[in-house]
């Protein structure tokens, strides 16, 4: 089995969570193998090697890949953060969820011109990978890519976030 291959086979599956007839996919036991998540950071930022100059982790677990992943790369990383979590805001955004908005912040450490690569666990209906791309643009930035660890195909959240480099499909 190839090292990719070994790391979506530790995605966890459970059945009927959070409610009937849903099927979670918790990629927490990738995260917690070494092997597992050191393969998945690079085949995240392999599409976009030497065009970011910072990576940005959307709240929470986008923080953990998006903290390796620069690390990695050798350049800094910004907080994408729910709203009220920035002692000083520089930007925020609200989009639609299911039933009622969300709102996230960033502070206001980007650059004019700088280029962004968003990281997050997972693409669903793609609201909150929107909302963070919208909320780079609004400090000034641009972003080159997006990718997740795992992108939930029949939410379609393509239709709404764009193009999205996902290491594994479901």
């Amino acid at each position: 089995m190839d090292a990719l291959a070994r790391a979506e086979s530790l995605i966890a599956l459970t059945p009927d969570y959070p409610e009937p007839g849903v099927l979670f996919r918790d990629v927490s036991p990738l995260l917690a193998d070494g092997d597992a998540l050191r393969t998945v950071i690079r085949a995240l930022i392999e599409p976009f090697d030497g065009r970011f100059d910072i990576v940005a982790g959307i709240e929470a677990r986008g923080f953990l890949l998006a903290g390796y992943a620069a690390a990695l790369a050798g350049v800094g990383m910004l907080q994408i953060r729910k709203a009220g979590k920035l002692p000083r805001p520089a930007a925020a955004v609200s989009y639609a969820l299911e039933y009622g908005t969300a709102t996230i912040e960033a502070p206001g450490v980007l650059r004019e011109g700088e280029r962004v690569l968003l990281l997050d666990d997972v693409l669903a209906t793609g609201g909150t990978l929107a909302a963070a791309q919208s909320l780079v643009a609004q400090l000034g930035a641009s972003v080159v890519g997006s990718a997740v660890v795992l992108e939930l195909n029949d939410l379609g959240g393509r239709a709404i976030a764009g193009d999205v480099h996902a290491v594994f499909t479901a």
